[in-house]
């Protein structure tokens, strides 16, 4: 162990230490990690090219809005059905006292998401796992759908799921 300063670090480790202390191997080790966590989304980031050139090719102007309602404990409709490769508006509104989760993994991975978007703002990412809905507001999600198929949808709350709050989302 050698010591400069305020630095600290390992004689296998590299003696010049960068910002703050840190050394080289550290940040190493760092970028190693965080390229396993994106190389861990793999299936979906192979697949982002298709996604970005769905969602060029869209149409937004004749995008379809189908509405969905959380409540305790139901989603309705129980079956959402969407038209694959549609530029669809997907209308979330909680009307229940709860927060709720709309969670459908494998349909999540098998959609063009352009953003997401609330009253406080939106945000634009490539891929959610879940979205999380306040009792009493709303999101708006701008996707297109890119796999025909029927996915489960469910609220993964705790206890939600048992007392019925689950359902489909079928891409025609």
């Amino acid at each position: 162990m050698r010591r400069q300063g305020s630095a600290t670090w390992n004689a296998d480790e590299s003696p010049i230490p960068l910002t703050g202390g840190v050394p080289v191997k550290s940040l190493v080790t760092s970028a190693f990690v965080l390229s396993l966590v994106f190389l861990s989304s793999s299936a979906v980031s192979a697949e982002r090219p298709a996604f970005a050139k769905a969602l060029a090719g869209a149409d937004w102007s004749k995008m379809e809005t189908v509405t969905v309602t959380m409540s305790e404990y139901a989603f309705s409709p129980a079956t959402i059905v969407l038209k694959d490769g549609a530029p669809t508006r997907l209308v979330l509104k909680n009307t229940g006292k709860e927060a709720h989760y709309f969670v459908a993994e494998q349909f999540f991975r098998k959609i063009a998401t352009r953003k997401v978007q609330g009253s406080d703002g939106e945000i634009k990412a490539p891929y959610f796992t879940a979205l999380e809905v306040y009792p009493g507001k709303m999101l708006e999600w701008f996707l297109v759908p890119r796999q025909k198929g029927v996915y489960d949808l469910l609220c993964t709350v705790k206890g939600h799921v048992e007392h019925g709050m689950k359902g489909k989302i079928e891409v025609r």
